[in-house]
């Protein structure tokens, strides 16, 4: 419980904040600066990080084509003994 002799915090002056502008210049520059630092890759890579995305979606996806259609027909075989 508060001490009832205690006195309100003081405040302290607002300070003024940049206008919009201001804030948007800055923005815009330190996005800038943060490009620079992105470690780009090179054709090559790109090149080979594509063809592993590639396969692995051509592996998954008929792993779950092999899935639906064991799916498909033990449902096919469970209806037809109902």
């Amino acid at each position: 419980m508060a001490e009832p002799n205690q006195k309100p915090a003081e405040k302290k002056p607002a300070e003024k904040k940049p206008g919009v502008f201001a804030r948007l210049k800055k923005y815009f520059r330190d996005t800038k600066s943060e490009v620079k630092k992105v470690a780009w890759p090179t054709k090559q890579q790109t090149i080979n990080n594509t063809g592993v995305v590639i396969a692995c979606i051509v592996v998954v996806g008929a792993f779950i084509g092999v899935l639906d259609a064991v799916f498909a027909f033990g449902l096919q075989a469970l209806l037809k003994l109902l």
